[in-house]
């Protein structure tokens, strides 16, 4: 029989690993991609970054 315990530290295991796969390696959309604007300066040069 799977203790308590157990299930606890499977569940933490995957919120880590979760954590790990998002901060580096998939970033998906829902945790927003910051995109930089305005880094031209005042006036629109029509650059892309």
């Amino acid at each position: 029989m799977v203790s308590l315990q157990e299930i606890l530290v499977f569940i933490i295991f995957l919120i880590a690993a979760g954590y790990l796969v998002t901060k580096f390696i998939w970033k998906p959309a829902f945790l927003g991609g910051k995109k930089k604007s305005g880094s031209c300066g005042v006036s629109d040069c029509g650059c892309d970054h």
